[in-house]
């Protein structure tokens, strides 16, 4: 039987992934940290990730408040994404799982091939 503190725990960790959603969250909210960008300069920088997929990943992120796109009116159109203060709030987290991964993760070459496959 679990306990009350085991089932808060989970259901911390629950709401947590919903609130980033897309897997590659962890991803652009890293690439967010280094400032706001432009759409094409954030998908070059995270060329990992397919076109279809991040914009996925910005909708939901923008959604649940993590991530502020703005329009500027030139000609085309101008979006550029930056965190809010809640995504900027998410650097601890993500440091922390840097910290994990360099202890204890797969190379990153092996990342960027787990990721074609989906």
């Amino acid at each position: 039987m679990s306990t009350i503190a085991e089932h808060q725990e989970q259901s911390n960790i629950c709401e947590v992934l919903q609130i980033l959603g897309a897997k590659w969250a962890f991803v652009v909210l890293d690439e967010l940290l280094n400032g706001a960008q432009r759409f094409n300069q954030l998908r070059r920088n995270v060329s990992i990730i397919r076109t279809q997929s991040l914009t996925d990943t910005l909708r939901h992120l923008e959604q649940n408040g993590l991530v502020k796109r703005e329009v500027f009116p030139t000609v085309p159109v101008t979006v550029e994404y930056s965190l809010t203060e809640k995504g900027s709030d998410f650097q601890a987290a993500l440091k922390e799982m840097d910290k994990w991964v360099q202890k204890w993760g797969a190379s990153r070459k092996q990342c960027e091939q787990t990721s074609t496959l989906s």
